[in-house]
């Protein structure tokens, strides 16, 4: 599981429209929308940072100012250097300086100066000294795509980073019309407690909450669903399912979203329909997300290189799971990303299960063996989690 378990791409996506905004030397507001919903989401979303950033500079290079490149990239190096979520993150921005000739910039004292204040407070509204921007404007190099890619990635960084920070902290503006910028997808809470078999035979009593999401859908065939979830729940008692999480995000990032994400999933407990006493041992279950996932695998356990739509990240949590290639007949794959479901068919899983939601929703999932736009609650009540219910 991995976008199917929560949404943050109004968060990445948002990122990404900020990087575009300052390499264009516009004003950074949020109101202000550049990018073009239907013609560039379907690219920026599900999968690598790397292919995301390179596929707005090649639609958007054209447009950017160099001034305003030069600008942002020094500024969001000095900010990943001192503030990024991961030590590689960093090391990685001090990289880019060198990379794109800025070695001067990087061994500036006023660069140092500005790395320190931000070391002391990361959300500082410290200003880019003029002399850096000169510097800067006459050495750096803009000669490919690549080069433009490579600043483009330290531009979304810091304004991805900087997101995260303020969430974990809890100083994340959310405006009363907006949704939460990290949040579980619908029913994952009452999925991943049902796969765990913490709900037995109660999970029956979640049918109302679940149809609500599947008002559309034949009502026979929910019916029959949700006469099945008893059953559903007490087949996952007796046999409890692995749960492995595969993200494209690194450790840190990952570690900030299921925090949050469990933190909103808890809140939800609280109005389960279920007795206090069970309430009380969920809360106890979903207190961390290693007490509920037995693998996380991130980023952080291969290489941006070798990211989805590659197999390599749920080839690696097939085998932190212990599970042999003649039993990947018993694993289901989901993911809500075309390149998602080619890493999953690619890692050797059969199932592959899609759940396009609205950002994906113009993926193409080829590759994927079940197509549920339901999410969730149609996997649970429609499909019985694909196991042969009659």
């Amino acid at each position: 599981m991995d976008g199917t378990t929560t949404t943050t791409e109004v968060l990445c996506t948002g990122a990404l429209e900020s990087m575009v905004r300052l390499l264009c030397g516009i004003r950074d507001d949020a109101d202000n929308p550049v990018l073009d919903h239907d013609r560039d989401f379907p690219h920026i979303i599900g999968n690598s940072t790397t292919k995301h950033v390179e596929y707005l500079v090649s639609a958007y290079g054209d447009r950017f100012d160099r001034t305003a490149v030069c600008r942002s990239f020094i500024a969001a190096c000095a900010w990943n250097i001192s503030c990024a979520l991961d030590d590689r993150r960093s090391e990685e921005a001090a990289t880019a300086l060198r990379v794109q000739g800025l070695e001067t910039v990087a061994a500036h004292p006023l660069f140092l100066k500005l790395c320190n204040t931000l070391k002391t407070d990361c959300h500082a509204n410290a200003t880019l000294p003029e002399t850096l921007a000169d510097l800067g404007k006459t050495a750096l190099r803009l000669e490919t795509v690549a080069d433009l890619t490579r600043i483009g990635i330290e531009v979304y960084y810091q304004r991805y980073h900087e997101s995260l920070r303020r969430i974990a902290t809890g100083t994340f503006p959310i405006p009363d019309d907006r949704s939460r910028p990290i949040a579980p997808m619908p029913g994952i809470g009452v999925a991943l407690a049902l796969l765990k078999g913490w709900l037995g035979k109660d999970a029956a009593l979640f049918g109302d909450m679940l149809a609500k999401y599947l008002q559309d859908w034949e009502p026979v065939a929910l019916s029959a669903g949700l006469s099945r979830l008893s059953t559903l729940g007490a087949h996952f008692a007796a046999h409890p399912a692995k749960l492995g999480l595969v993200t494209s995000s690194i450790a840190a990032e990952a570690e900030i979203v299921l925090g949050e994400v469990f933190r909103v999933i808890r809140e939800e407990i609280n109005n389960w329909p279920l007795p206090m006493e069970r309430r009380r041992f969920l809360l106890e279950r979903f207190a961390a997300p290693d007490r509920v996932y037995d693998a996380r695998i991130t980023a952080s356990d291969s290489s941006e290189i070798r990211l989805k739509p590659h197999r390599d990240l749920y080839a690696i949590a097939l085998h932190t799971l212990g599970i042999m290639p003649e039993q990947f007949h018993r694993v289901a794959g989901f993911e809500d990303s075309e390149s998602g479901t080619i890493a999953i068919r690619a890692a050797g899983i059969p199932l592959c299960c899609a759940l396009p939601f609205t950002m994906t929703r113009n993926h193409r999932f080829e590759a994927a063996t079940q197509v549920c736009p339901g999410g969730m609650p149609e996997v649970m009540l429609l499909k019985n989690f694909f196991l042969p219910f009659s």
